[in-house]
């Protein structure tokens, strides 16, 4: 990749990670709409380089950052001259302040954590999602450096995949049975199978309609059902012939998010543009929903229990929830730090379920204990920017995280007794 296209990119990943909190910038928005920045010195700079990929809304929405945050997160992104990084830094800076944000609130307990952290090669790639594989590596999508990364916890061996279309937005990732790597492509509409050993991509593309391929998810039987958020759409790909069939969400704009199976291999998907929980029929992809007591209720991301109950993160009210698929009945939790928190990346662990509170800074781990419904939380180390998802390892010890705004991989070490994924 060409310096003056690396810098383009992390320039870009700098403006998305500013408003990652938000709500509009996740349906990969690319900040719509006339904006002038003030006048100043590094005006030029910032705009000449960030409107080549979006409009300048990303910026003048931010939430702003220290001129020390700034300076370390430009760094996260993109190698620049000192002068060039101090002149932008500054601008940001004193344009574009830290706001107030929610206070991280830290709870005692029991368990203890060790978050280990890697750095993404690629600056500025804004890793997505991590997938954990059955060898303790751990896998992620990074977004816009348009690659697949892995690393080795063991060795701290890191290698990075290119993907062969140009701008294909990696996002969600799954691996199957023979150690292939899948892959919705967000921005390119197509899903991907990566041969590790070759590096060789089969693309799938997505039927006309249907854009935005976000969330993909293996099927016991090998079936791999996917959403596509602003398509409003969930659908399912045959591996075997390649084959995909989609349905359309009964509730229009209702951007159909993160997805889980229960133990008898039924999907569950929260719709984040609306109140619901959707169950999807695995062989004709009829859709059931759950509407939430809360009609302000945004679910972002979900995790199931080995019971089969699904628990959802509230991005929008800052609640953890629990819904009794076979009631419909729904409870909720405060989350520790406050109704603005954004719960978003959650999974099942040990008897818990975990997830991290996003708009606070730093990220902050949570975990409730089903048994007790008590919490406990973390900071985590490296600041999270954002951490969209989490997920299990396969021995069901430990948790994997992709962290966004501030490019690493992190791998969070859980003393407990482990229960199963």
């Amino acid at each position: 990749m060409s310096t003056r296209r690396r810098s383009a990119i992390a320039l870009l990943a700098i403006a998305v990670a500013l408003i990652g909190w938000t709500r509009g910038i996740d349906g990969q928005g690319r900040g719509r709409g006339a904006v002038t920045l003030p006048d100043g010195p590094g005006k030029d700079a910032v705009q000449a380089q960030c409107t080549k990929c979006h409009a300048l809304g990303l910026v003048a929405n931010s939430g702003g950052y220290t001129r020390q945050d700034w300076d370390a997160l430009i760094g996260t992104m993109v190698s620049l001259p000192p002068a060039q990084k101090a002149e932008i830094a500054d601008y940001l800076a004193k344009n574009f302040p830290e706001q107030p944000r929610p206070k991280p609130v830290v709870l005692p307990g029991p368990v203890k954590v060790n978050i280990r952290e890697w750095n993404a090669p690629s600056l500025g790639s804004r890793p997505h999602d991590p997938e954990p594989g059955p060898d303790g590596s751990i896998w992620w999508t990074g977004m816009f450096a348009n690659v697949i990364g892995r690393v080795n916890p063991k060795t701290g061996e890191i290698k990075e995949y290119p993907l062969k279309t140009p701008g294909s937005g990696p996002h969600g990732l799954e691996l199957d049975a023979q150690g292939q790597v899948w892959f919705t492509a967000n921005q390119a509409a197509y899903i991907g199978k990566l041969d590790p050993k070759s590096g060789d991509v089969v693309e799938y593309k997505m039927p006309d309609g249907v854009r935005d391929p976000h969330t993909p998810l293996f099927a016991r039987d090998g079936m791999l059902f996917f959403t596509a958020q602003n398509s409003n759409t969930v659908g399912r790909l045959d591996p075997k012939t390649g084959e995909i069939k989609v349905q359309r969400t009964p509730t229009e704009r209702a951007n159909p998010y993160g997805m889980v199976f229960t133990t008898k291999g039924v999907p569950f998907v929260c719709d984040f543009g609306t109140n619901k929980i959707i169950e999807i029929n695995p062989d004709t992809l009829a859709i059931k929903e759950y509407p939430l007591p809360n009609a302000e209720s945004r679910p972002r991301r979900i995790a199931i229990s080995p019971d089969d109950i699904i628990w959802y993160a509230d991005y929008s009210r800052g609640y953890l929830g629990r819904l009794d698929p076979k009631t419909g009945q729904a409870t909720e939790w405060p989350s520790p730090s406050g109704p603005k928190s954004q719960p978003y990346g959650i999974t099942y662990q040990g008897g818990a379920i975990w997830y991290v509170e996003s708009a606070i800074k730093p990220n902050v781990l949570v975990r409730f204990d089903i048994a007790t419904q008590k919490f406990q939380s973390w900071i985590i180390p490296g600041g999270g920017g954002v951490v969209r998802n989490i997920k299990t390892t396969d021995d069901g010890k430990n948790i994997v995280m992709a962290e966004s705004g501030v490019n690493k991989i992190a791998l969070v070490e859980i003393s407990a007794p482990a229960a199963s994924r």
